[in-house]
């Protein structure tokens, strides 16, 4: 059943609709509007017009974002940089940019002079969060986007971290159905914005999930936004709490619900895409046009966007974190604006649409979209900093209780550069001794999902812990998805095609190098191609080459031996033994490992050989 939010009460006046679904969006009272006759100006801080309210032309703006994940504080470490493209042609590191309280300033103030404004998001919004959220089962991040008067959102992958129902709540409202509610005397209300995921569909009835698309108005101004996930969100996601739903193609779902939209009179459209590209450069003002072809992107938002039909005016997409306002050719050749905010609120970006009352349809050539930083030189939100301490006391006696000490910055696998990290490298360290001993699993080596490590080990963090503690808040952000830990059983050879299936398969074009724990070493030839990338004589295990009919026991999350990430042979394990989480483990390792007196070092990146 489609998620069903209740009615919004900010004054905007916007339309949702569900092809026959329960209805997302609710229709809201218009805004008043001080305006008059054609060409009347607007004040510009009451936010209301531009002077372009009542002619046939007017400019709407998009403002957007994506994969913010929880982020509510201040990202610190690499989570709160980003890379900035000078005019000479080199880069510089921007600091201290994101958080919550920061973009609502930004955007508030973005919207200022703006009679057609529209909020949009491209998944993410939640899941693989701090603990500040996370605790909460997301609760303050919906909270947080209530208060940034998001629009719309796409459903991202992460949303269906703890499964359908759990998404449904979030949507819809009402205490957590093991835990709770939160704080006495409230229940959460859920999402004020409607959450479209079109390609997410019942197996058995083909209905989606929830609304597949959603029509935003102001005077007679209509766009309609179609949301859908990557087709690959069954693999990257826990199999358990997406059981009877099927995720359809991208662009036969954007293409169906385009010609729905144009039926119903709305020819402007914009899709919200959790899926992305690959810019030629990682700075979030690098220019990736190359006129007529996109060549300065890659990934698999370059194909979507080339079969996405014409219909369709602009795409905001997610997914990889990386920041880019592109322009890729329609199916007929003519440019369109495809753009992403990189993560964890770092960014957002302006688009301006210009519409055209006759025709109904954006004018595609004045189309303009740029990507801008949320510093942190601006006043704070006081509504969001308000939030942020109101749940920030809650989880204060678990957040800050300290875990370790660390004596340098430990790295994020998240980050671009080298496969193998320090920080993976610990994790999987940690997961190798949780599972070593004979009655918890007889782990001889751990393999590691790059993607479940969220963010890095920060020395100099915020808060009053001091420099170099680790707080289980702090550990929890780094590891927030707690996933229960296995021991299986492998034999050699499924070992290397484990390996092999990193580099190739449904990780050929982006591989996913798992992070691998002490004394498993191997080759890494990236001047070659697919599987042949493994150099499978390098395989070893304490220094021995692996035997391929051999079985060696292996500690892995409960999300890579289910074959997440594409990693498909580890379904074929045997004798799994479930351990503790691999939180606890992390803790456990961290506290075992290190004191104020003796604090862990950064591990070396020693256990994979790469040739490029």
């Amino acid at each position: 059943m489609a998620a069903t939010p209740r009615k919004n009460k900010t004054g905007r006046r916007i339309l949702a609709a569900g092809a026959g679904l329960a209805t997302v969006g609710a229709l809201f009272a218009a805004m008043p509007s001080s305006a008059g006759a054609a060409g009347d100006a607007f004040d510009a801080e009451s936010g209301y017009g531009n002077g372009k309210g009542w002619g046939r032309m007017v400019d709407v703006q998009l403002l957007s974002f994506n994969d913010l994940h929880g982020n509510l504080e201040p990202p610190t470490g690499s989570s709160g940089r980003l890379t900035r493209l000078k005019e000479d042609g080199t880069t510089e590191l921007v600091n201290n940019v994101g958080g919550a309280e920061y973009l609502a300033t930004h955007l508030r103030q973005a919207r200022k002079g703006h009679r057609y404004s529209v909020t949009a998001a491209a998944g993410d919004m939640i899941g693989a969060s701090p603990l500040l959220s996370g605790l909460f089962h997301d609760e303050p991040t919906i909270e947080a986007l209530n208060k940034l008067k998001l629009d719309v959102s796409s459903v991202g992958n992460h949303e269906f971290d703890e499964g359908a129902r759990e998404l449904a709540r979030i949507q819809n409202g009402g205490c957590h159905p093991t835990e709770g509610c939160f704080e006495e005397g409230k229940t959460f209300k859920g999402a004020n914005f409607p959450y479209l995921a079109a390609n997410v569909t019942n197996e058995k009835s083909g209905k989606p999930l929830l609304d597949p698309y959603f029509i935003w108005e102001r005077d007679g101004v209509k766009i309609g936004f179609i949301g859908v996930t990557l087709e690959g969100t069954a693999n990257i996601v826990s199999a358990e709490g997406i059981k009877g739903l099927k995720f359809g193609d991208e662009v036969e779902t954007i293409n169906k619900y385009a010609k729905v939209l144009e039926r119903k009179g709305v020819k402007s459209i914009v899709a919200l895409l959790h899926e992305g590209g690959l810019p030629a450069s990682g700075a979030y003002n690098y220019d990736c046009d190359t006129p007529g072809a996109g060549a300065g992107i890659s990934g698999p938002i370059v194909d979507i966007a080339k079969n996405v039909t014409p219909q369709v005016d602009a795409l905001v997409t997610g997914h990889t974190h990386q920041a880019y306002a592109c322009t890729i050719p329609d199916p007929s050749g003519k440019p369109r604006t495809v753009t992403s905010a990189a993560s964890f609120g770092r960014l957002y970006t302006d688009t301006t649409l210009t519409y055209d009352r006759r025709t109904k349809d954006i004018v595609r050539t004045a189309v303009a979209s740029a990507n801008h930083v949320v510093t942190r030189d601006v006043d704070p939100a006081d509504d969001i900093s308000k939030l942020i301490k109101r749940w920030k006391d809650l989880a204060a006696p678990i957040a800050n209780r300290p875990v370790g000490h660390i004596a340098a910055d430990i790295d994020n696998p998240l980050d671009a550069g080298a496969y193998e990290k320090p920080l993976g490298n610990l994790i999987a360290d940690a997961q190798l001794e949780g599972m070593a001993p004979a009655d918890k699993g007889g782990a001889q080596l751990a393999l590691m999902n790059p993607g479940g490590v969220r963010a890095p080990l920060t020395h100099k963090a915020s808060g009053a812990e001091g420099d170099g503690v680790v707080t289980y808040g702090e550990a929890y952000t780094v590891q927030p998805f707690t996933n229960m830990m296995t021991a299986v059983d492998l034999t050699g050879a499924q070992l290397v095609t484990t390996l092999q299936q990193q580099v190739s398969g449904l990780n050929l074009a982006a591989p996913k190098i798992l992070q691998v724990s002490k004394n498993f070493t191997y080759t890494l030839d990236m001047t070659k191609t697919g599987a042949d990338r493994i150099v499978v004589d390098s395989v070893r295990l304490n220094g021995e080459a692996i035997d391929p009919a051999k079985t060696y026991r292996v500690a892995m999350n409960e999300f890579l031996s289910g074959g997440g990430d594409g990693f498909a042979v580890l379904k074929e394990h045997k004798n799994k033994l479930v351990g503790a989480s691999d939180l606890d483990m992390f803790t456990a390792y961290l506290g075992a490992h290190s004191s104020a007196a003796a604090p862990l070092p950064v591990p070396a990146t020693d256990r994979i050989t790469v040739i490029k």
